[in-house]
């Protein structure tokens, strides 16, 4: 299984790890025709609007789109959460649309306030070590969205079918359990 880290911006490296230490293989992707040779994507963090339009630059909206519409699963960590979402609070245009969620930029503050803590997650074992990084919010979420996580009663972390969304960067920890789940997650999508 062959799991890739779009490699525009963010935590590369680190996803790749935490997806090795969960068994599977992960690459860095930094063309678009290389989705069709995988079976997952984690789209990491950075900046929401500056990711939005190296994919626009690089061919990855249609691209990503369609990977996703053939069922395979897609992961977004805190920026790409944001790009996941149908819609962005404070005007910005929507990137890829995928999942029923509304999202706040920025909800926790600035670089100062960021912090980490231990989640319990829906789906894990154990609490989670998640760290917050100018993390946005998940302020409302559609019908078909499962809140997974929440973090002083705001929701943190989100699955709708095969899409995967976290506030935090599970990947800046050694607690691989999430990413563990995201490929449990790719594992049912490919059975028949």
């Amino acid at each position: 299984m062959r799991v890739g880290v779009l490699a525009l911006q963010g935590a590369v490296s680190e996803h790749i790890r935490s997806l090795e230490n969960a068994g599977v293989e992960g690459v860095a992707v930094k063309h678009s025709e290389e989705l069709s040779e995988l079976d997952g994507l984690i789209i990491p963090g950075g900046e929401s609007t500056t990711i939005g339009k190296l994919m626009r630059k690089y061919n990855f909206i249609e691209a990503i789109r369609d990977f996703s519409g053939q069922g395979k699963p897609v992961f977004g960590t805190c920026a790409g959460l944001i790009v996941m979402a149908k819609e962005i609070e404070g005007g910005e245009d929507a990137h890829l649309g995928l999942m029923d969620i509304k999202v706040s930029r920025n909800a926790f503050g600035r670089q100062r306030e960021s912090f980490e803590t231990d989640l319990t997650v829906k789906g894990l074992d154990n609490p989670l070590r998640a760290v917050f990084i100018r993390a946005p919010l998940i302020t409302a979420v559609g019908d078909g969205v499962e809140v997974l996580s929440k973090y002083e009663d705001e929701i943190v972390t989100a699955r709708q079918g095969h899409l995967l969304v976290s506030s935090f960067h599970p990947e800046l920890t050694d607690d691989y359990s999430l990413h563990a789940y995201f490929v449990e997650m790719i594992k049912q999508a490919k059975q028949p």
